[in-house]
């Protein structure tokens, strides 16, 4: 593969896993937000239990990422290997993840977490090569 092939195919695959982080983070921030369900829907119903979702401006905006995550996947797909775009997209998308829940949403990620973080990174640099 040529240089700026490569740096198109990387850069769609890292723009995909940066997609699927920034919503899957922004979900989670929603709902932590928002408290149980259960909760909501013992006051409110199913239907205001929806609408409190629907209405959460991270749920919303995380959404969204999550749909253009799915239209770039569709971009990166056809111009990578599926052989590659996917093991590398799951991959970093974990090691984003396990980063984002540390500084965003201030999880406890134990150092077992890390470990497996940092075999899923070398995973990643053995497909890169």
């Amino acid at each position: 593969m040529l240089a700026p092939q490569i740096i198109r195919v990387w850069g769609s695959i890292f723009f995909v896993s940066a997609l699927a982080v920034a919503g899957e983070v922004l979900i989670a921030a929603g709902m932590r937000e928002l408290g149980d369900l259960d909760d909501i829907r013992a006051k409110s119903g199913l239907v205001g239990t929806i609408r409190a979702v629907l209405t959460n401006g991270k749920f919303f905006i995380g959404a969204l990422c999550m749909a253009l995550n799915f239209f770039a996947m569709l971009f990166a797909l056809s111009i990578a290997d599926l052989s590659l775009a996917a093991p590398a997209i799951a991959s970093l998308t974990y090691i984003g993840n396990a980063i984002a829940a540390k500084w965003f949403l201030h999880e406890k990620v134990d150092r077992r977490r890390w470990l497996a973080t940092c075999f899923v990174a070398v995973g990643v640099a053995l497909i890169a090569h």
